[in-house]
């Protein structure tokens, strides 16, 4: 795996990045749970891109190639779990929903303020132990959240995608890009579905939840972001955004 950062133990740490800054393609041999504390964390594998806004946190599996990038003021949570623990009994990254329990666990558990008192992430005692397993319970029940945006690996599902990668407020139809790179709707549905395990609606909102995330992070309003990738009007797209995520997109709006 040459090139490829390996970091046998996963931290436990938190580390804050600056937006747009990115943590290249590494591995553990350890699970990782990884949470954005504050702003916005994208997880780049060969199979796809994961997006965790502060109610979302990722699961990366251990011995999983990934790569971090940072979008907004990012306060990046991570906790690490001996390959030999998987609450979930997954062996592919996912994105899980945080509420306000599971959020606090994690931000004591990767507290990691020097002050007298404070607790470590390398602490062993006996409290610690007790948080880390009601940490691992709420692992275990918190709902998997559908947050993925697949990388495409055939050719013509490829050049479609980065038309709308490259523009996500582009409106057309399928049949009207597949006549931009050469190919019938009906073969491009079909490959939707083989390739990418969803319909092209569905890969198209994915990579506009996504997109809006990203500009969200940024302070960008509401009204803007709405336009900029491609819904009909704000209200919409607060819809679809709540549907998603569980709250309004003004969530990320700065405070006055």
């Amino acid at each position: 795996m040459k090139g490829i950062r390996h970091t046998p133990v996963a931290p436990t740490r938190t580390q804050r990045l600056a937006p747009g800054a990115a943590i290249d393609a590494h591995r553990h041999d350890d699970h990782q749970i990884v949470y954005a504390g504050r702003g916005v964390l994208a997880v780049t594998t060969g199979a796809g891109l994961w997006i965790a806004p502060g109610t979302r946190a990722i699961w990366v599996p251990a011995g999983t190639v990934h790569a971090h990038q940072a979008h907004g003021e990012l306060e990046l949570r991570l906790v690490g779990l001996p390959a030999s623990e998987n609450p979930l009994g997954l062996d592919e990254p996912t994105v899980l929903t945080v509420g306000p329990l599971l959020r606090e666990l994690i931000l004591t558990h990767t507290h990691t303020d020097g002050g007298a008192g404070a607790r470590t992430p390398h602490d062993d005692s006996p409290e610690r132990a007790r948080l880390r397993a009601v940490l691992l319970d709420q692992l275990r029940v918190s709902p998997q959240q559908p947050v993925h945006l697949p990388t495409p690996t055939t050719p013509l599902l490829r050049a479609v995608c980065e038309i709308l990668r490259t523009n996500p407020a582009d409106n057309r139809t399928l049949p009207a890009l597949g006549r931009e790179v050469g190919a019938s709707d009906r073969t491009l549905s079909r490959l939707f579905k083989a390739d990418l395990g969803m319909t092209f609606p569905q890969w198209r909102t994915q990579l506009r939840l996504y997109h809006a995330l990203v500009l969200l992070a940024e302070h960008t309003p509401v009204t803007t972001v709405a336009h900029r990738c491609g819904w009909s009007s704000a209200s919409a797209f607060i819809d679809v955004f709540r549907r998603a995520f569980g709250h309004t997109p003004g969530t990320y709006q700065p405070r006055r």
